[in-house]
């Protein structure tokens, strides 16, 4: 049972080589970013195994994606990513960490579907009128 919950996380090193965090120069994974945003966002707590090995779990991964999108997509700094993060707490909760990247191209194909909706319909008005 053990192993099968392991199975289900990932170590430090593999969540950093997940988002490309690598150090230039040796190309090694680089962990070192993944503590730093540890102690400044509250919503990223790993599993602290035996021998004090961090191990990531897929809502810790959600909100890596949700950090790494605030910084370098959005370009906000770390106090404007951790200020939308603790906004956005309880909602991240409730939607397992969804990205905001995702609620933008829901909402933008829902607001074209409804454009193209009323263009055929009048179309069909058009039609209906000959």
């Amino acid at each position: 049972m053990m192993s099968e919950y392991k199975s289900k996380l990932l170590s430090i090193s593999q969540a950093a080589l997940m988002f490309g965090l690598k150090n230039q120069k040796n190309k090694k994974p680089s962990t070192h970013t993944l503590r730093y945003w540890e102690t400044q966002f509250k919503q990223l707590k790993p599993t602290i195994l035996q021998g004090g090995r961090r191990y990531y779990t897929e809502k810790n991964i959600e909100v890596i994606k949700m950090i790494i999108f605030l910084l370098k997509e959005q370009g906000l700094t770390i106090n404007g990513a951790k200020k939308v993060m603790n906004e956005k707490t309880k909602e991240l909760d409730e939607t397992k960490a969804l990205s905001v990247k995702g609620k933008y191209y829901k909402e933008n194909i829902k607001n074209k579907s409804i454009k193209i909706l009323n263009k055929i319909k009048k179309l069909n008005g058009k039609k209906n009128t000959r």
